[in-house]
């Protein structure tokens, strides 16, 4: 007995020190609780115990707890001083101590529960009966003209709609919203608008275009053995670019043209084709060929008869080009915005001039260090700075397909080291948030990276008299935003109704794909401690969205994501059996998962007796 005395003592004093700790901070910070919203004042106490306790390594203290058969600060983040004070009055009752007298005056572990519930619904709706998991979709384009298509998501499960306003436009906006809002009224069901800002660009700017030329295929088997021929429709149309299935003829009169006809020419490659007239539908004319071809601007198409018609093709779009780079290649960041080109060698094959690309916001390059990684399209190419010219930015390709990976046009740029310090709210933004406050219920602020970028938002609310109507949601998408999160927090608690998105693609790419998994629970944590709700996003079900068929790591994925409070589902032809599937998986885990802990119910058998 006087062993477990002993490490009871022991541990007994790394929880003074982790007290101790807590109301130092408290002390520190009292200014800024003076400026919290009295509706966050106790959850901002928590979140910064929280973030006392968890500067401390507990690892030791969780082992003897459970050897002792008491709680290990799991599931404590929206009650932590609580936890604490309880573990150390039971300790301290095992040693003749008696604590309950500080201990009852502590915020209660059932009340931090409650009120992270309270502010769930608040921020997101009353949600579903038969699961506490809110599920928000992103809204396509569609959306704004298929009625059928909106209500029966919001028939399927859909607690929030989601609108980017990076893509379409306000008049698409207002109709999606209006079948939202008509199918919500019909369906007696409450449906919360939330509508994304679209933040900074960092992408690639243009690229010079590849040659005029469009090719068509026919559709042909394993084998190499033409099973449908490709058809092409001709129509006299010299103002229209080709496309996949027509072709625009410059000169020559179609009406010339009957069924059966043999058009023949030389191709963009010297190769010799014919099409045969198979159809005639008003001015257009509809070809097929069994060949590939490849087709240019002014190519020259004549008919196989003794009187032959000449017909001229005209206009073919540019190819899209694309820059190849492979490990140890080299490639210029332009600081201006000249179009990107590839890289150039002579003859024999030696180096002349290295890739170049630009970057469409050049407010980066205020930021850039030697030696800060660059990654390129979602991360599939990654580099390092490795000198900074007052042209350009020099960047050495450590990361690329073993046969080189292609970089496009209008592909998102990532600087994970570097501090990127401008503002997240762009022009753009600032004129969507007039629209944005007028007709939704939450606006998602993306690229949050610091505290000064909650202060901008919340002035220009103030200035647009909506900052006490306003939820608002903040995407955390940034190795600095991560890093950030607790002032952030701080300052977002000066008004009502605030929510987390955990964007993981971003993200991912940000910290590393070996630190995604840990960071995603720090944010869940942080944000416990907080009582403020969290949006699981980014590919949930993408595949089943998408393709129709769900992968096996997605149904995983989709039952981590009950340790938030809501999941977001990306656009796709098969979203509303994807919002299906996602509702029957919540309903039917939360009776073994209520948030970070598991529970036992009676063990059944999935066969129906």
């Amino acid at each position: 007995m006087k062993i477990k005395e002993d490490v009871i003592h022991r541990i007994i004093g790394k929880l003074d020190a982790i007290l101790a700790k807590m109301n130092e901070d408290e002390i520190h910070h009292a200014e800024t609780m003076e400026d919290i919203d009295s509706y966050y004042k106790k959850s901002a106490q928590n979140l910064l115990n929280y973030v006392s306790f968890r500067s401390f390594d507990v690892r030791e203290i969780q082992k003897h707890l459970k050897n002792l058969g008491l709680t290990r600060f799991v599931n404590a983040e929206g009650h932590i001083k609580a936890s604490v004070l309880t573990i150390r009055h039971l300790l301290g009752l095992a040693v003749s101590h008696n604590e309950q007298a500080v201990l009852k005056k502590q915020w209660s572990i059932k009340k931090g529960r409650k009120l992270l519930n309270r502010n769930t619904k608040d921020l997101l709706g009353k949600g579903s009966t038969n699961r506490r998991v809110r599920i928000m979709v992103t809204q396509p384009r569609e959306a704004a003209n298929n009625y059928e298509m909106v209500r029966e998501m919001v028939d399927m499960g859909m607690d929030c709609a989601r609108i980017n306003c990076a893509h379409d436009s306000p008049e698409i906006w207002s109709a999606i919203i209006s079948n939202i809002k008509k199918a919500a009224d019909e369906l007696q069901r409450e449906v919360k608008i939330a509508m994304d800002l679209a933040g900074p660009k960092i992408r690639t700017g243009k690229i010079i275009p590849g040659p005029r030329v469009i090719r068509y295929k026919p559709q042909k088997d394993d084998f190499g053995r033409v099973v449908e021929p490709k058809q092409i429709i001709l129509e006299s149309n010299p103002d229209t670019l080709a496309t996949a299935n027509t072709l625009p003829i410059r000169t020559g009169d179609l009406d010339g043209l009957s069924v059966g006809m043999l058009l023949s020419f030389v191709d963009a490659r010297s190769k010799h084709r014919k099409l045969k007239v198979v159809a005639k539908n008003g001015g257009q004319v509809i070809v097929e060929s069994r060949q590939t071809l490849y087709v240019e601007p002014d190519l020259v198409l004549s008919t196989v008869s003794n009187e032959p018609l000449e017909f001229i093709v005209g206009t073919v779009p540019f190819k899209e080009n694309a820059i190849v780079l492979k490990m140890d290649d080299e490639i210029w960041l332009m600081k201006d915005q000249q179009s990107g080109t590839p890289a150039e060698f002579d003859v024999k094959g030696n180096l002349l001039h290295p890739a170049k690309i630009s970057c469409q916001m050049l407010e980066v390059f205020d930021y850039i260090q030697p030696g800060d990684r660059v990654y390129f399209d979602d991360g599939k190419i990654g580099g390092k700075v490795t000198e900074i010219q007052d042209e350009h930015v020099k960047v050495r390709i450590f990361l690329a397909k073993e046969n080189g990976s292609k970089l496009r046009e209008e592909k998102g740029i990532n600087f994970p080291d570097t501090i990127l310090g401008f503002s997240g709210l762009t022009p753009k933004d600032r004129t969507d948030l007039e629209f944005v406050v007028a007709h939704a219920d939450i606006v998602n602020f993306s690229f949050v990276n610091r505290k000064e970028d909650i202060t901008e938002l919340y002035k220009v609310l103030e200035d647009l008299d909506a900052l006490d109507r306003m939820a608002i949601i903040l995407k955390i998408e940034t190795q600095t935003g991560f890093h950030n999160l607790t002032p952030i927090l701080l300052e977002a608690m000066k008004t009502k109704n605030i929510g987390v998105m955990i964007a993981r693609g971003d993200l991912a790419i940000e910290t590393g794909w070996e630190n995604i998994g840990r960071v995603q629970q720090e944010i869940l944590s942080i944000c416990g401690g907080a009582h403020i709700p969290v949006i699981w996003a980014t590919q949930v079900l993408e595949n089943l969205a998408k393709n129709g068929l769900p992968s096996r790591s997605e149904i995983t994925d989709a039952t981590t994501a009950l340790k938030a409070e809501c999941v977001m589902l990306n656009k796709g032809p098969y979203i509303n059996l994807a919002i299906t599937l996602l509702s029957n998986i919540l309903s039917k885990m939360e009776s073994s998962q209520n948030k970070n802990e598991p529970m036992l119910p009676r063990l059944k058998s999935l066969v129906k007796s």
